[in-house]
């Protein structure tokens, strides 16, 4: 019989560098429909998500109800996105970025679309920007 791993409740804190190093990334392509001051970022602990990082939206309803604007949240997991080199966990920042639609309504894209391109034709798209720079 396997054991179980000790549960740790997670824990979030403010990720002040994930936020900076994002907002480097959004002006060095130009990814002028994301507004940074509603784009915040967190890193979880104890997490065991299989994800490197994750977006999270703030639904229409939610901005109605609460009276607030769109906004989005990036989690990265601190136990899988920090150990990556830099140029993975700059992947990891544009793939969650790609999520973000251009009118910023506090939806998420999904990752299978069938129209305008895909998902991961636009990921591929700010990497290639990216790497010009």
């Amino acid at each position: 019989m396997r054991r179980r791993r000790a549960y740790k409740p997670v824990s979030w804190e403010k990720a002040e560098d994930v936020k900076k190093e994002l907002t480097n990334l959004v002006k060095s392509v130009d990814l002028n429909w994301i507004d940074l001051d509603k784009v915040y970022c967190v890193r979880s602990t104890y997490s065991t998500a299989r994800a490197y990082a994750r977006i999270w939206g703030m639904g229409r309803i939610w901005q109605e109800t609460l009276g607030i604007p769109a906004s989005y949240c990036i989690e990265v997991i601190s136990e899988k996105f920090d150990p990556l080199p830099k140029h993975k966990q700059v992947e990891v920042l544009f793939h969650e970025l790609a999520h973000i639609p251009k009118n910023f309504s506090g939806a998420l894209l999904p990752h299978t679309r069938h129209h305008k391109g895909s998902f991961h034709d636009k990921l591929r798209s700010f990497l290639a920007a990216y790497k010009q720079k």
